[in-house]
């Protein structure tokens, strides 16, 4: 319920029929907006006493008061002048210019009356001139008021020297809406740039405050654009005055034109303006009529609706002006009866309500008329005299078009009161008036509302920033990334997915060298060398692209394990290199990194990744690498599969994926192909042994790191073992706390009743050297030979001084990439030119000699080899005869693919073969006897990719 703010007691009977009527008209406004009259309490009696024009004059008083402290807009007049067209005008720009009685308590905020100070300017400028007169033209008068116009911004009261500055300071302060904005910005703002970043924004800001500010009050830049300006510029009260530019020569595309009706208009005003103030009084008529005009139509912009800040919602209240005393000397009639003019002359209904009391004997008419003829010069004659006439017509008709003979004053609602009403005081009647509510709309379009949104809004998003940060590698408030996020826990995180932007960098900081002959060359100057060549893509030229997946980060410090990503992006950059500068292909090669995390223990969410910006851009035609075989696998290229992408693999040798999905295309030989070789040289082992025996040892199933190529080799290898005549002892298994935890497993095995004369180890290589420490330490296994199998390749690994000699060990391992079976031995060669203009120095460590190009450390491994090769098969089947294909019709051509001239052969993708030993992947079996830093290694028997007889016992001799 609204509070109650004011009470009394009706003195008579017409005072609380005066209230209930001003009180009915004020409150029903919020829901029908009714005509506001022009109030007129009277005594009835013409020969009333004094005493009861006093009881009319507190009537008024009595209802100011009521409505005083409620949020109605109210102003109580008293005009001051020497005649009664000043003090009406006194108290018309009192009204416009002095801050009404709520302004502290207002139902939304305080008037604003830009016309009134429009034509205040105007009256200033005149009077200055005129103060300055020496009996000038109308001419040089008239530009004289317009430079004074110009000086004074065609704004009333030109700010003095210093104020600005004062005005910009007092914006900015934090207790202002300005300034706690300014502040909440400048702290996301620190939050998301460098300090020097920070300080320039802010200085630029603080400039367009000022430029703002200055622009806001300057003339005549925008002047037209100005709502004062457009009423000025097209009122019809106006156009009689400036018939040389009428209305429709002001536009808004049109500055100049409206700028000279503008000019026009104020020429036109200001001469009446000293006219009035030499006592004209037609110009004083107009003047007043102007004025008030120009306050009514303040007063209904104010009210209207459809407005940004809802003030129609707003202000359910309308302005209300009390004159207590209304006679003919204080100019309150003639402010009446202006009032009235302007309303019978317009079709706008304005909002101000007026109440006034008159004395008994005032009688309340409309302004007396007119002199017939105005003064001037003498009476002219023949078609001077007509002309003259013309233009006298047209200068009056502005104020002809006022109803000054009219028979009543139509916006005057004149309530006689009797004296009895006036007298009789028995009633007793209590008045109460409520504090008049705020609108929904005051709380929602309120400065605090916004403020507390606009501010919310910016520490929200400042937030926000931060969780964008802690989940997006690159994830600032205003150009968030979000194809890569971080993965895992404070101290081991990883950023994982695909490096779109330029601040994602997978390689940044990581120093980790290419072995041999890459000595110097880093992993982050490879990552930046394949930005460079995507870079180097014009934008008007074709390209497809390749998205490369792999382990890019290590979790820990120890760079070492990034090894395996080093040197496959080495290969992919090298193949987008030949395309797009040594061969100078019509299609470009354009490479996407992706990162999977340490040992590709996140790729599906690299996959993910890899979808959505697919998804948006259609030169993705597939995807190179995912080169380890976990438990996400299967499901990262089933991912692929569904969202229409190819995979080709580089080193994953699982066997199940490729009868699977038909989207895999894998380079590697399988675990069964790989075992099925493994197994020519165990049979012919087994027969030279009496009661062959072995074991299969293998990593355990759940060590968290997501493994599934162990459970894959340890099936393959059982069942190798089997088929070479060996007898299977009980499978054994190891754990990775802390590494390879193989103490126990081997002292299990070394100490059994019978000590196994083979060990397939389905393990990976990183785990070998503990493996062979082990052998020749345990007792039991240090004293008796044995034959150890392993499925991994073993290639990428080196036997240093930290591996303990196990003299009695001959171990057997597979090579996925047979580079001494490939034709391209120029392949070395070239990329070893071109590897060496990224060496900071250009100078790079030399080519191994005395032996094959292959054979250094910078390609012996194969992942270098493989992952180039992947690279060229996915290129050739996506812009086969310099034609960009899409990725599902790269996936199609990749059946087709057969390149001949790889380095490890021909790269093939046919499926039609009959059996694992007829397969088109190339592979080698290394033997290793002694596997510490003096470790021999010797080529069993090989194969190149591509189609070749299959291998046999005879070509595979131990």
């Amino acid at each position: 319920m609204a509070r109650e703010v004011w009470r009394d007691s009706a003195d008579n009977e017409a005072a609380s029929a005066v209230f209930h009527l001003i009180q009915q008209l004020i409150d029903r406004y919020r829901v029908n907006r009714p005509v506001m009259p022009l109030v007129v309490v009277q005594a009835a009696d013409a020969g009333a006493a004094p005493e009861i024009d006093a009881r009319v004059e507190q009537l008024v008083h009595q209802v100011h008061r009521a409505n005083e402290l409620r949020r109605v807009p109210v102003r109580l007049l008293d005009g001051e002048g020497a005649t009664p067209y000043e003090a009406a005008l006194d108290m018309v720009r009192t009204l416009s210019e002095k801050p009404w009685e709520t302004r502290e308590n207002t139902q939304y905020k305080t008037f604003a009356f830009p016309r009134s100070r429009l034509l205040g300017a105007i009256e200033q400028a005149t009077a200055a001139v005129v103060a300055q007169s020496d009996g000038n033209t109308s001419e040089v008068r008239e530009e004289r008021i317009l430079e004074q116009l110009s000086r004074l911004r065609w704004r009333s009261g030109r700010p003095r020297g210093g104020t600005r500055w004062a005005a910009l300071r007092q914006s900015v302060r934090p207790e202002t809406f300005v300034g706690a904005l300014f502040i909440a910005l400048l702290s996301v703002l620190l939050g998301e740039i460098d300090w020097l970043l920070t300080a320039l924004v802010a200085a630029v800001a603080l400039i367009g405050l000022a430029v703002v500010g200055l622009a806001s009050r300057a003339a005549p830049p925008l002047l037209w654009l100005r709502r004062a300006s457009r009423w000025f510029a097209t009122t019809s009260s106006l156009a009689a005055s400036s018939t040389g530019y009428p209305s429709d020569g002001w536009s808004w595309l049109s500055p100049s034109g409206s700028w000279r009706v503008i000019r026009a208009r104020a020429a036109a005003v200001a001469e009446r303006v000293a006219d009035a103030g030499a006592g004209d009084e037609y110009a004083r008529q107009f003047h007043l009529e102007l004025r008030v005009q120009a306050l009514l139509e303040d007063l209904r912009h104010n009210y209207r609706p459809h407005s940004l800040d809802w003030r129609r919602s707003k202000r359910t209240v309308p302005p209300v002006v009390f004159l207590p005393r209304a006679t003919q000397d204080n100019g309150g009639i003639l402010l009446i009866n202006a009032i009235n003019s302007v309303r019978s002359r317009r079709s706008e209904v304005d909002p101000l309500l007026l109440l006034a009391s008159l004395q008994a004997p005032e009688i309340m008419r409309h302004t007396p008329p007119l002199p017939p003829e105005r003064p001037g010069p003498g009476a002219p004659s023949g078609s001077s005299g007509a002309r003259a006439r013309y233009e006298r017509w047209a200068d009056d008709l502005s104020l002809g078009q006022s109803p000054v003979a009219a028979a009543t004053l139509a916006w005057v609602l004149l309530l006689p009161l009797s004296t009895e009403k006036l007298t009789h005081e028995h009633a007793h009647a209590q008045l109460v008036t409520h504090r008049v509510r705020r609108t929904w709309a005051w709380w929602v379009m309120s400065r605090a509302s916004i403020a507390v949104l606009v501010v919310g809004s910016l520490l929200g998003a400042f937030l926000w920033a931060g969780t964008w940060r802690d989940t997006y590698c690159h994830g600032p408030l205003t150009d968030r990334n979000t194809d890569a996020i971080w993965a895992g826990e404070d101290g081991d995180r990883e950023c994982v997915g695909v490096a779109t932007a330029p601040e994602v960098f997978f390689a940044r900081g990581n120093d980790l060298e290419l072995n041999g002959a890459g000595k110097g060359i880093t992993f982050e100057r490879i990552e930046q060398a394949i930005r460079d060549e995507n870079d180097d893509i014009e934008p008007g030229d074709a390209y497809v692209t390749v998205v490369y997946a792999g382990p890019l980060t290590a979790t820990g410090k120890d760079r070492e394990a990034t090894r395996k990503g080093l040197e496959e992006l080495t290969g992919v950059y090298l193949q987008q290199r030949a395309v797009n500068k040594t061969v100078r292909r019509s299609v470009k090669l354009r490479v996407l990194t992706a990162n999977g995390g340490e040992d590709m223990l996140r790729q599906l969410t690299a996959v993910r990744k890899i979808i959505e910006v697919a998804r948006r851009d259609p030169s993705v035609v597939g995807v190179v690498g995912l080169g380890r075989n976990t438990q996400e696998s299967e499901k990262a290229t089933k991912l692929l599969r569904e969202a229409g992408l190819p995979l080709v693999n580089t080193t994953n040798s699982s066997s199940d994926l490729p009868r699977e999905f038909p989207n895999y295309f894998g380079l590697a030989a399988t675990d069964e192909e790989q075992t099925h070789v493994l197994g020519l040289v165990a049979r012919q082992i087994a027969k030279d042994l009496d009661r062959p025996h072995a074991i299969v040892l293998s990593r355990e199933d759940r060590n968290g790191d997501l493994d599934r190529y162990t459970a894959e080799q340890r099936e393959a290898g059982r069942k190798m073992l089997e088929d070479a005549d060996f007898e299977l002892g009980k499978d054994v298994t190891y754990d990775l706390v802390g590494g390879a935890s193989l103490n126990a497993p081997l002292t299990t095995i070394c100490r059994a009743e019978r000590v196994p004369d083979a060990l397939y180890f389905a393990g990976r290589v990183e785990d070998v050297p503990t493996l062979m420490r082990g052998l020749s330490e345990t007792t039991g296994c240090s004293d008796r030979r044995m034959t150890v199998f392993t499925g991994d390749d073993l290639t990428k690994g080196t036997f240093d001084d930290s591996t303990s000699i196990a003299a009695n060990v001959t171990l057997y391992h597979s090579s996925l990439a047979p580079l001494d079976r490939g034709k391209n031995l120029g392949f070395y060669g070239d990329a070893y030119r071109t590897l060496r203009a990224l060496h900071p120095e250009k100078e790079v460590t030399a080519l191994a000699s005395g032996g094959p190009a292959y054979e250094d450390g910078l390609f012996a491994s194969g992942q270098t080899v493989i992952s180039y090769s992947a690279t060229a098969a996915l290129y050739d089947a996506a812009a086969r005869g310099d034609q960009r294909r899409s990725a599902a019709e790269t996936w199609a051509t990749l059946h087709t693919v057969d390149l001949n001239n790889m380095p490890t052969g021909t790269v093939s993708f046919s499926r039609a073969r009959s059996s694992v030993s007829d397969n088109v992947h190339g592979l080698n079996i290394v033997k290793v006897v002694r596997p510490g830093p003096s470790a021999e290694r010797t080529l069993v028997c090989g194969k190149p990719a591509g189609v070749s007889p299959p291998l046999t016992a005879k070509d595979c001799r131990p």
